[in-house]
């Protein structure tokens, strides 16, 4: 029995082991075959449509970055404006003709836009002194602009930062200062007058721009385009000392106006008078020359008139006598039977040759 036992439980060991043996060969050949068909599956069953949309989505992702490299290359130039170009924050190019350029993107380089446009700046009032000792308010005005040079480009950003409003201010000093300077050098009478021809304005502003256009192109790297003056204004005690400059300046002038009238008043007067008296010469030569000529002829008629008619001629030159000496106021008392007086009484004779009877003298002339 024991014998038998023990056949019976060493068999079944050996069963035992037979099986699970067999069992772990069949287990590994499974995994092989499933290992193997997962592996030709993959490599060589993908369909086409999945290689076309990968390869699409590379050409996309190309293009867009291509295009972001190509946006960060690109810069655009607008017109009045200048494109610095910096590489690590050192300028190296200056872009002012507009259009499209080209660069390295960022951060290797980067862009600083500068305005070219032109630009005024006011300096308000400033109270300055002129060389005849008084004072006068002066506004003045700038127009500038930085210029479309690269070193000017470059001056101006080193100067005020890229800053117009900073470049505006130390301009508005400069000029202030520059003002100073230039009314020293002027009369009151040549900036403030009622002469315009005496003004000098024009010679005021030309002295102001030249002043400041040489320290503020090389300080600022700006141009200055024009300089004027918009407005002038007196302080109290100039405006006193200019109304009186000015009453004088019209007095004098009035004065000089009346002497030139009483002058030219003079020569008129004297050309008339003489003119008059030559005219009166002349017309009294003219009536000497007629009143000879008259009588001259009175006496030629007279002779023909005393020889056609004696009597009547005598008759009437005794009439003309009579006329010549008595007036309205004329008293006369003489004998009736002289001559010429006769002839009230008798008249005319009655006949007989008039010949005989002597000749009545001629009154004087007038």
């Amino acid at each position: 029995m024991l014998f038998g036992h023990h056949h019976h439980g060493h068999a079944h060991g050996d069963h035992d082991h037979e099986d699970h043996d067999h069992g772990d060969h069949d287990h590994g050949d499974h995994e092989h075959h499933h290992d193997h068909g997962h592996g030709h599956h993959h490599g060589h069953d993908a369909p086409p449509a999945s290689r076309a949309r990968v390869a699409l989505r590379f050409a996309v992702a190309g293009a867009i970055l291509l295009g972001g490299i190509l946006a960060a290359c690109a810069v655009m130039v607008e017109a009045g404006q200048a494109i610095v170009v910096t590489r690590f924050g050192d300028p190296v190019a200056v872009l002012t003709r507009p259009g499209l350029a080209w660069m390295l993107p960022a951060p290797i380089e980067g862009t600083t836009a500068v305005d070219l446009r032109l630009r005024t700046t006011s300096t308000g009032m400033q109270d300055v002194g002129t060389r005849d000792g008084l004072r006068v308010l002066v506004q003045a005005y700038v127009a500038w602009q930085v210029p479309e040079d690269p070193a000017a480009i470059r001056q101006f950003l080193r100067a005020v930062r890229n800053d117009p409003d900073e470049a505006a201010r130390q301009l508005r000093s400069l000029v202030g200062a520059a003002l100073q300077v230039t009314a020293s050098s002027f009369d009151l009478a040549d900036l403030v007058n009622t002469d315009p021809a005496r003004q000098r304005i024009g010679a005021f502003e030309a002295r102001l721009q030249a002043q400041i256009a040489g320290r503020v192109a090389e300080t600022y790297g700006v141009a200055i385009r024009q300089v004027g003056i918009e407005r002038f204004g007196l302080p109290e005690g100039t405006l006193a000392a200019t109304v009186a400059r000015m009453r004088a300046e019209r007095e004098i002038v009035a004065a000089q106006v009346t002497t030139e009238g009483l002058r030219a008043a003079a020569a008129i007067r004297s050309d008339a008078e003489r003119d008059s008296r030559v005219a009166l010469a002349t017309a009294r030569t003219q009536a000497a020359g007629i009143e000879a000529a008259s009588q001259t002829e009175a006496a030629a008629i007279r002779a023909r008139a005393y020889q056609g008619d004696p009597q009547l001629y005598m008759l009437i030159r005794s009439l003309d006598t009579l006329a010549a000496i008595v007036g309205p106021n004329t008293r006369v008392v003489l004998r009736t039977d002289a001559a010429p007086f006769r002839a009230l009484i008798e008249g005319p004779p009655a006949g007989g040759p008039a010949a005989t009877a002597p000749p009545i003298p001629e009154p004087p002339p007038k």
